[in-house]
């Protein structure tokens, strides 16, 4: 990542981005996002990346476009349109599409060379503190 993208990013920053993808374009309510597919990721003999790791990847390009330190997922809605394999690079795109208060939704694209191969809705929820100290997540032994 370069270094006015690093210092612009106030969310996950300790994620791997071996494993979910490296910010080439971070900007108010957007973001661009390049994928590398790797061996760890592969799911079978033909080399079908399994899903978790394209989801998890158009899920930190949806909190990178939020940009806000404590925010956290709420739901999302995707479609797999097309497999991807080992070799492959995908490109994700992630937008802003309405806020209201604390709430978002963000639009994700995801395309190998000019093939889309991911979509998906992100509902977002900014929380006042970090998503682990929150008192009503807490439990007694913590």
């Amino acid at each position: 990542m370069n270094k006015s993208i690093e210092t612009k990013l106030k969310t996950h920053k300790k994620i791997n981005r071996n494993l979910c993808g490296e910010i080439q374009r971070l900007e108010d309510g957007f973001v661009e996002l390049k994928f590398v597919t790797a061996p760890e990721m592969v799911a079978d003999s033909k080399n079908l990346i399994h899903g978790g790791f394209i989801f998890g990847a158009a899920d930190y390009a949806a909190m990178a476009a939020i940009n806000e330190e404590n925010v956290v997922l709420a739901a999302s809605s995707c479609r797999f349109i097309a497999p991807v394999k080992l070799g492959d690079i995908v490109d994700f795109t992630a937008e802003i599409k309405s806020t209201e208060g604390r709430k978002s939704s963000v639009y994700v694209i995801g395309n190998v060379l000019s093939t889309k191969v991911f979509e998906g809705e992100f509902k977002t929820f900014v929380t006042e503190k970090h998503v682990l100290e929150l008192s009503s997540l807490k439990t007694k032994n913590a």
